[in-house]
Parts: structure tokens; C-alpha cells; sequence
């Protein structure tokens, strides 16, 4: 669908049909409101759903770590708003940055015996809201649907797994 003050000029863009157009609108804002809901089931917990993200990646980890680069392209997240995340989680002594033992320019991220316990307890209420606004309003095909979709844009995105940039 061309925008409705003219294509600006630009006669070879191929303008949205308006079922594409309906279809972006939804995934925007479901995408959106999903993530809010997210968000604010944490809320109780003084916890961010990117802060949440992180401990649950370092607690799924090898030795509760991670290097801060790799984690940074895991929750996709630049290296310097990890940074900043990570000292908001050190902060609340859930972890702690160590350099890495076999590169010494590297720095690690550490869940805590603290962040672990944490994770442990925020992990049934993020699970619970998971379920409630996404998992189960949805045919397990539906859902099947959303994630092997997904998966398309994130490998056509990140063909390489480096997006933390």
C-alpha cells in the first residue's frame, strides 16, 4: 500500500498489498504488546524482561557464563547497552564481570549464586506469562507457525549469530 502522500518520488518501490500491510500492522504491534506484557509480569520482581533475558541465558550456560560479546549477540542487544544492563544485575550482586581465562582482552559475564536463586524464582512467573499471552491463545500449529517464521527472519537477519553490534 503506497502512502497516502505519493510514493515520494519513488515509482519502483513495491508498495505493501493491503492483506501485507494488515499482517505487518498485527506482528508490529503484537510483537510490541507481547514484549509489554512480558515486561510487566516481571514488574514484581523489580526485573526487566532484558535483564531477566540475560541471567536466564548465563543460567543455561556452561559454568554460568558467558562472554560478553556473545551474550550481547545472543539477547541482541549492542555491547554497550549490555554493559549497562550488567551493571544495573552486578549491582544487585547477580553477577559479576571476570576476565576471561583464555583471552585475556575478554571479558565474561558470571551468574552469582544470588543470580541463579533469582532465576529460579522469577523463572515460574515468566513461564506463566509466556503461556498466558502467547503459547496458549494459540494452536500448538499456530505456534509452530510463529516460531518456524521467526526463524526465517532471525537467520535472514543474523545469518551469522553476530547481531549484538
Amino acid at each position: 500500500m503506497a502512502p497516502a502522500t505519493g510514493d515520494g518520488g519513488r515509482g519502483d518501490v513495491r508498495w505493501l498489498s493491503d492483506a501485507e500491510q494488515a499482517s505487518w500492522r498485527a506482528i508490529l504491534r503484537g510483537t510490541r504488546l507481547l514484549e509489554r506484557a512480558l515486561d510487566d509480569a516481571l514488574d514484581a520482581s523489580g526485573l526487566q524482561l532484558s535483564e531477566y533475558e540475560i541471567i536466564s541465558m548465563l543460567s543455561e550456560s556452561d559454568n554460568h557464563r558467558l562472554r560478553m560479546s556473545e551474550l550481547a549477540s545472543m539477547v541482541v542487544q549492542s555491547r554497550s547497552r549490555l554493559t549497562h544492563t550488567a551493571k544495573r544485575l552486578e549491582d544487585r550482586g547477580w553477577v559479576t564481570r571476570e576476565q576471561c581465562a583464555n583471552d585475556k582482552r575478554g571479558v565474561e559475564l558470571v551468574l552469582t549464586p544470588g543470580g541463579l536463586a533469582a532465576v529460579r524464582d522469577i523463572a515460574a512467573v515468566h513461564v506463566e506469562s509466556v503461556r498466558d499471552n502467547l503459547v496458549d491463545i494459540m494452536t500448538p500449529e499456530q505456534f509452530q507457525a510463529i516460531g518456524d517464521a521467526m526463524a526465517i527472519v532471525r537467520d535472514h537477519l543474523d545469518p551469522d549469530g553476530t547481531s549484538g553490534r
